[in-house]
């Protein structure tokens, strides 16, 4: 039986087979496995003379610099578990996972980010070098493989982020797939699309680092001109949501055979329209392309279905979207309809070596999990940490089309926006919070092939949408504020007396 790598012995290994192949090309700079490693050391050995005794979970506000891949690293290097933050969040939102994670320092890239926490500014200037005087030892605590590797923070319906602890082994068990299905090792050269807050980034660091590849990393502008930034750049693997297709059309930017040499193409986080695969099928005719899907909880991504080379033979799902196909080896899917019954169609339910061991707030566990006795699932009611062999409920509606899954939507409020998972409710929660709304609805409307949008309607005396919206902004992420705010004077109700949120959705749309 193999025995589980820690993520930080994914990179320690390549660095030691490929001393000497880029790692990292960032902000103009290349660096080494060698100097990577060396400078993430430095990082470790500066945070342990910054911190009474060894960090337990550390924070990592930084995005597309060396402080933020290095310090990614140095957190693992100490057996810490890495908590990313956002810049681009707002300060209040950062804070609250601060403190919801009980973080003993954080690694920023800028100095007094205003965080509840111990902060280190490291100085990536003398890339490769260990400050002098400083030393880490070669074998610092090596985490059990139990333990979480990273914590992240998706949106939450009570208003509260939740925290998703992933463990070393749920990660293990995922690269052990990966790296060798993607061909990704000496030459690859991989994009680095997503936020570190997002957990696909985990793939863009890892799945490249545990094999000796090298992690390109695109500006914001490049990233609007994807097929530029391929060519000009030798990517061999690009993974990024399916909205930057979308993007890409709009500007102008994704011509025919404009990508000839990328090699493969992955798309994750929100569905994959036909019309988005087809375009960017002309644009890199040569190219694999897969759509991947899956939850934080379940490790990136825990699906995938791969199109064939051929457009004509693509299946043609009545809702226009490609499917999501099997699950990895290791996992098994069970898909449950009414009173807990197998079904063709409803809730897909995952267990298996990369579901989580459960949330970090035990209260969130309760609900978010299934036993099965091979008849019947049955809810399981409890904070406790959710047995073993327990099935993750992922809240998302699928149709079992002999063997390969269809993505149908979400069973509850939850939607993908700019690959982002939004719980609707928690944007209604920081309205309604305001003294002049009485009612707050948030829908998702989407127009056409278009992104997916967010518009908000409430009841009460506040009348003032942009205000709301600076309440807003000041306390979510950019991709959570609504696009517009109004007030009506009543929200309609379907038959049952409930808020019928299809009929505002509708006259949104309508607009």
């Amino acid at each position: 039986m193999m025995k589980d790598r820690t993520l930080h012995e994914w990179f320690a290994q390549s660095a030691a087979r490929h001393g000497d192949a880029v790692a990292l090309e960032v902000g103009g700079r290349k660096l080494t496995y060698r100097q990577l490693d060396r400078t993430a050391d430095g990082f470790a050995a500066d945070i342990l003379g910054r911190c009474a005794g060894e960090p337990r979970r550390i924070g990592l506000y930084a995005s597309r610099s060396l402080v933020a891949y290095a310090g990614y690293l140095a957190a693992l290097r100490l057996g810490a578990t890495v908590v990313p933050l956002n810049p681009s969040f707002p300060a209040a939102r950062n804070e609250r996972i601060v403190r919801n994670a009980d973080l003993d320092a954080i690694i920023a890239q800028d100095a007094d980010p205003g965080l509840p926490a111990p902060v280190l500014v490291p100085d990536p200037s003398p890339a490769g070098t260990v400050p002098q005087g400083s030393s880490v030892p070669r074998r610092r605590r090596r985490p059990d493989a139990g333990e979480a590797a990273y914590i992240l923070f998706t949106s939450g319906s009570t208003g509260t982020p939740k925290g998703v602890p992933v463990s070393h082994r749920n990660v293990d068990a995922y690269l052990r797939y990966v790296i060798p299905r993607y061909r990704l090792g000496p030459g690859a050269r991989v994009t680095q699309n997503f936020d570190l807050t997002f957990d696909l980034s985990v793939f863009d660091l890892f799945a490249t680092w545990g094999s000796g590849a090298t992690l390109v990393v695109p500006s914001r502008g490049e990233l609007l001109s994807p097929a530029r930034f391929v060519a000009g750049r030798g990517i061999t693997h690009w993974f990024s949501v399916p909205s930057a297709i979308s993007v890409a059309q709009r500007l102008g930017r994704l011509g025919e055979n404009s990508m000839p040499g990328l090699r493969w193409s992955l798309f994750c986080g929100e569905q994959l329209t036909v019309e988005q695969a087809a375009a960017w099928r002309r644009a890199a005719p040569d190219s694999t392309m897969e759509n991947l899907y899956g939850p934080t909880e379940l490790t990136l991504s825990c699906a995938q279905f791969r199109l064939p080379p051929d457009p004509a033979a693509w299946p043609e799902p009545g809702n226009g979207t490609v499917p999501v196909g099997t699950v990895y080896p290791g996992l098994t899917a069970l898909v449950v309809g009414e009173e807990g019954l197998p079904a063709e169609t409803g809730e897909l339910c995952v267990r298996g070596a990369q579901r989580f061991g459960g949330y970090l707030d035990p209260r969130d566990n309760r609900g978010r999990f299934l036993t099965y006795d091979g008849v019947r699932a049955t809810v399981w009611e409890h904070e406790a940490t959710p047995p073993e062999d327990a099935w993750y409920r992922t809240g998302d509606r699928v149709r079992d089309d002999g063997g390969c899954l269809v993505h149908l939507g979400r069973l509850d409020h939850q939607v993908k926006v700019q690959g982002y998972r939004v719980e609707l409710g928690e944007i209604e929660a920081v309205l309604r919070g305001h003294e002049g709304v009485a009612e707050a609805i948030v829908v998702a409307v989407r127009a056409g092939d278009g992104p997916v949008v967010l518009h908000a309607v409430c009841t009460g005396s506040g009348g003032d949408g942009d205000e709301l919206l600076t309440l807003l902004r000041s306390r979510l992420p950019q991709h959570m504020v609504p696009r517009s705010v109004t007030f009506w004077p009543q929200l309609p109700l379907n038959s049952n007396g409930k808020v019928d949120r299809n009929a505002i959705s509708a006259e949104i749309a309508g607009e």
